[in-house]
């Protein structure tokens, strides 16, 4: 199985770490090994722009945090290059079009976010489920990866 997460999955895991969360099931299972995290550069792009622009979230995470994950993740995950050219317009949040062309590149099962933009979009034509992380983590047990 090969996933994609939303960078507001890897923000919540950063932010909260809690053995009982979703986030942290996730990526913690992604480090087991129990399915194939992807990794585009761009979503690391997008962690540390969040970051660095909300008061929030700069107050409890830090670039440090940051690379620590990205490199954790990255001894487990796969590394996929950069996006090239021009992106479909896909989501009706322009900045979301990256996960949907790297999830359709890349061959996703999942995409797992929590961002209502892409929760709602029909994924009847896509060759990917876009999933909460609960919905994930419930497929991902009816399946026994988990």
């Amino acid at each position: 199985m090969r996933v994609l997460l939303d960078a507001n999955i890897l923000i919540s895991y950063l932010l909260t770490a809690r053995p009982e969360s979703a986030a942290t099931a996730i990526i913690h299972a992604g480090l087991d090994r129990r399915f194939v995290t992807l990794l585009p550069e761009e979503l690391f792009m997008e962690m540390r722009r969040r970051v660095a622009t909300k008061p929030y979230l700069s107050a409890r995470i830090t670039a440090d945090d940051i690379e620590r994950l990205s490199a954790i993740l990255g001894l487990a995950g796969e590394a996929v290059p950069p996006l090239r050219g021009h992106l479909p317009e896909v989501g009706r949040d322009r900045k979301d079009d990256y996960l949907l062309a790297c999830a359709l590149r890349d061959r996703a099962d999942y995409l797992v976010t929590r961002d209502y933009d892409l929760l709602d979009l029909s994924t009847t034509e896509l060759l990917y489920r876009i999933v909460s992380p609960g919905e994930f983590l419930r497929q991902a047990r009816e399946a026994r990866v988990l």
